[in-house]
């Protein structure tokens, strides 16, 4: 695994305008136009005014940052070359995802140690994590091989040296997420033509039903959505009905009233997850979804024009 890998996997150094420096990791990509690419996070290249990519056998080369997205947290550098031994990664299957269980290495350069690698499983899928104002980035790949400082924006690969994951954070002891094949696939393309990439908007407050919700509202199971809000003038403005009322049940406050979002474009939604992998992974914005939803206790399916998130 290390060995198919290893080449193909880059040490970033990102200079501030002060002269100030900071390290991450990145590897090569063939997505896109224009010949391979090297990808890593957006919180890497953030504070950057220059990048110096390091290849194995210490060779450097230039960086041009071509596209970031903040709401993935993917970037994408052009190096002004490459040694041949670089080639590109290819990505693992997305239909299914590597399922929890599968072996993974995480590479790259943890606290400036250049070709370092982890060894783990994906410990889970479908994870959401935190975004930039009140969003998640979703479908994210959860795993047990160690993630430090350094290995942000480094590959997690599985037995057969595709890509399942580009690095992105620790939430605990063996505890670390990536971001998915699957959004990356989406995402990197357009960072490569574009220099951006455009996300889907629903434009809802949501909150997941509980037990105590399931049994206010009349529901025959515990999951789907309760839309506790709607932004004026977005694209579920008039289409979704919000909760107006609260009732307190043993010592717990739940919205009632509201629509419950019970499937979307023909997809089951019982989490926030299910909804949230729905809009990134088969959306874009100003496709009109079809959502079914449960309002006074009856089934409807109402159709609502997806937006575009606003530029953090």
């Amino acid at each position: 695994m290390y060995r198919e890998t290893i080449d193909s996997v880059v040490g970033i150094l990102v200079y501030d305008r002060g002269g100030r420096a900071a390290t991450g990791s990145g590897f090569v990509t063939g997505l896109g136009p224009g010949g391979p690419h090297v990808v890593t996070n957006q919180h890497v290249v953030e504070p950057g005014d220059r990048f110096q990519l390091r290849f194995r056998g210490d060779e450097w080369r230039a960086g041009t940052l071509v596209g970031t997205d903040v709401y993935s947290d993917l970037a994408v550098l052009r190096p002004t070359d490459r040694p041949e031994s670089a080639t590109p990664l290819s990505w693992a299957d997305t239909e299914p995802e590597p399922p929890v269980g599968t072996e993974v290495l995480a590479i790259g350069t943890p606290f400036d140690l250049g070709g370092s690698a982890s060894r783990g499983i994906v410990s889970g899928i479908d994870r959401l994590l935190p975004a930039p104002n009140n969003f998640s980035i979703p479908d994210a790949v959860q795993t047990d091989a160690a993630l430090n400082p350094g290995n942000s924006g480094g590959p997690i690969v599985t037995a057969t040296g595709e890509v399942a994951a580009v690095a992105s954070s620790a939430g605990g002891e063996n505890i670390g997420f990536g971001i998915s094949a699957a959004l990356s696939e989406r995402v990197i393309p357009a960072l490569i033509a574009d220099g951006e990439y455009r996300h889907s908007l629903l434009g809802v407050g949501l909150r997941e039903v509980t037990p105590t919700a399931a049994e206010l509202y009349g529901l025959d199971n515990v999951g789907g959505l309760i839309v506790t809000g709607v932004v004026g003038g977005g694209p579920s403005d008039g289409v979704f009905e919000p909760a107006t009322e609260s009732r307190v049940v043993q010592g717990v406050q739940v919205a009632t009233g509201g629509d419950v979002i019970v499937d979307v474009g023909g997809v089951a939604v019982e989490t926030q997850a299910d909804l949230s992998n729905y809009l990134a992974l088969e959306t874009s914005p100003g496709d009109t979804v079809p959502t079914t939803v449960v309002r006074d206790g009856e089934r409807t399916t109402v159709e609502v024009t997806l937006g575009r998130r606003p530029t953090p």
